[in-house]
């Protein structure tokens, strides 16, 4: 599914911008009364309006690279797997605060994170609300429709209680006039993933497995959803400190048992047919924003706008502004022992893959004798190494500073600079290419987690993290750009063998596959926090960065910081009713 350009003030009414169907059309008059808002008529604009929102470009805030819907600032740079990038630390100074650990409660873009959210889940809520006042004679498929808006609701509402935890709850029977009298800690972490996990299995259970345009919510991902929601929520926190104090085995049982469920997917054959748009509605896609290119709307089309700042910059042919690039300790992360299997403690290693230049146009690798998983070339951009089938020059000085940030780029979410895919000018790199929200591999590696952590079938688990491996392992390899029979690097991976595999190493290697696997994908701090090692993986990782990354030398993850502050903005619009995370000054 293509979503129409429709657009929706946060809290007031519907506005119309023009679109392919005739309807849609007739130039704007002006906001739509609640009573035109509850026709037949335009039921299926709210519901596209909604459905639009996924995409973050919306006319309540045009600028979604700073309030990005792919969370490549709130789940990557936030964590250890990317730096902001940019011209220099000063270039979007709200990201550098992520990255540093300086948050203020006037952060813009934390502010713009809240506000989009719930501008979203506005418009789910009117959708609900006119869905409710028509029949199935009017509408035949009216609960299908609801359950779908309920889906895409609950999806906004988890985004927004993984990132603040206290939020404040609205659904479609509350007049807008009571916003402002509801408390953002009314109902705790627990309380809030556990009504989000039911509205999407009452979703589920109306749902069809599946729908004949991609993109529309099916009962699959309303399971395969509910799942990830139930993961979080089986992690028990102290809503003092935020640290995990036990692990809910029920829980984990439901999410393998939701897992079950999800049936008619698998694994593509090659990772790096996850960037490639004749694949992006293929076998392991299971929910992912649908976009689009030449489509009728300005600029390139309905593009992925939240990775607008990322394509790569300096001399590359994307011409980008060259933010989010990842880490050297990311980098060095994928580096793999004899047998091909992660080592844990990479950071004990020198890094992998240091840049060195022969004269200003010419660099070269050191240390590349250590053997890497293949997924490195697949996720990261590396100077000197062929970047997916440009054949032209090697990723080479495609970064923008690279005295604060080093010279490595992200490779993932862009297709190949010569490829006719990709739009030619500005939105620099943009192409149609989908943003997955959940993929299959996602599925397998929640399902190992929980098997893992329910410690009742761990060998179950490793298979599924083999299987994932697997496909690594298969994948063609990058090669040498001078010399195609060659890989470019001493790629080596290996499957886990059933001897040693005990809990405790189980749940390494489970962590270690969820950020090799999925990195760059939005996240990773996410994971940290739900795994409740959020501060100790941050702050081994300043220790490990801050001699190359100098602007980490006063980094410092503070207990309670797991979570974002309550924006101030937020809080003046309560009226000072809101109360403050822990790791925060109080509001008082």
């Amino acid at each position: 599914m293509r979503f129409h350009n429709i657009l929706l003030p946060a809290l007031a009414a519907l506005t119309l911008a023009s679109c392919s169907d005739d309807f849609l059309e007739n130039k704007p008059q002006g906001s739509l009364s609640e009573g035109v808002m509850n026709s037949t008529e335009a039921i299926d604009l709210l519901i596209n309006s909604a459905y639009a929102g996924l995409m973050g470009r919306t006319n309540e805030q045009d600028d979604p690279c700073w309030r990005p819907t792919s969370n490549w600032s709130y789940g990557e740079v936030r964590a250890d797997n990317a730096y902001k990038g940019g011209g220099g630390e000063g270039d979007g100074w709200d990201v550098h605060a992520m990255e540093t650990f300086q948050l203020q409660t006037n952060n813009g873009n934390i502010d713009g994170l809240w506000f989009n959210r719930y501008s979203v889940i506005s418009r789910c809520n009117n959708a609900i609300r006119a869905l409710k006042n028509v029949s199935t004679e009017e509408v035949p498929e009216r609960d299908i429709r609801l359950a779908e808006m309920k889906v895409l609701r609950s999806h906004f509402y988890f985004d927004l209680v993984r990132s603040f935890n206290k939020v404040p709850y609205m659904d479609e029977d509350m007049p807008t006039t009571e916003y402002i009298n509801v408390r953002n800690d009314e109902f705790s972490r627990d309380e809030h993933l556990s009504r989000i996990a039911a509205e999407l299995l009452e979703a589920a259970a109306v749902l069809p497995d599946r729908q004949a345009e991609p993109g529309r919510v099916n009962a699959n991902i309303a399971r395969a959803y509910a799942a990830k929601v139930k993961l979080y929520q089986a992690y028990r926190q102290d809503p003092a400190t935020n640290r995990v104090i036990s692990v809910d085995k029920t829980l984990l049982q439901e999410v393998v048992n939701l897992i079950d469920q999800v049936q008619g997917y698998d694994l593509l054959a090659d990772f790096q047919q996850l960037d490639q748009i004749a694949y992006e509605n293929g076998p392991e896609s299971v929910f992912a924003i649908q976009y689009s290119m030449n489509d009728g709307a300005p600029d390139a089309g309905r593009i992925n706008w939240s990775n607008l700042l990322n394509s790569p910059g300096g001399n590359s042919p994307y011409h980008g502004d060259g933010f989010f690039l990842p880490s050297q300790d990311l980098i060095n992360a994928y580096q793999t022992d004899a047998d091909g299997l992660p080592v844990f403690d990479y950071q004990s290693l020198p890094d992998y893959g240091v840049v060195e230049f022969i004269d200003e146009e010419h660099q070269t690798l050191s240390n590349i004798t250590p053997s890497v998983d293949p997924r490195l070339d697949f996720v990261v951009g590396r100077p000197t190494i062929t970047y997916k089938t440009y054949t032209e020059t090697p990723c080479q000085s495609w970064v923008r500073d690279r005295g604060v940030y080093g010279h490595n780029c992200a490779k993932r979410f862009w297709v190949s600079p010569e490829s006719p895919d990709m739009f030619q000018g500005w939105p620099w790199g943009a192409s149609a290419l989908n943003w997955q929200i959940i993929r299959y591999a996602d599925l397998l590696l929640y399902k190992a987690e929980a098997l893992i952590e329910l410690g009742t079938d761990l060998d179950q688990a490793r298979q599924l993290i083999n299987r994932v491996r697997s496909r690594a392992m298969n994948s063609p390899y990058v090669k040498d750009f001078n010399d195609s029979s060659k890989d470019a690097a001493n790629y080596k991976i290996g499957l886990y063998p059933a001897a040693g595999w005990t809990q405790d190493y189980a749940r390494k290697a489970l962590r270690t596959e969820m950020r090799l696997e999925k990195a760059l994908e939005g996240e990773r701090y996410f994971d940290l926090v739900r795994w409740g090692i959020a501060k100790e993986t941050m702050t081994n990782y300043f220790a490990a960065e801050k001699d190359t990354r100098v602007y980490y030398q006063n980094a410092t993850f503070t207990d309670g910081e797991e979570y974002f502050p309550v924006p101030v903005a937020q809080y003046n619009f309560s009226g000072g009713i809101y109360t403050q995370n822990p790791g925060y000054l109080s509001f008082n």
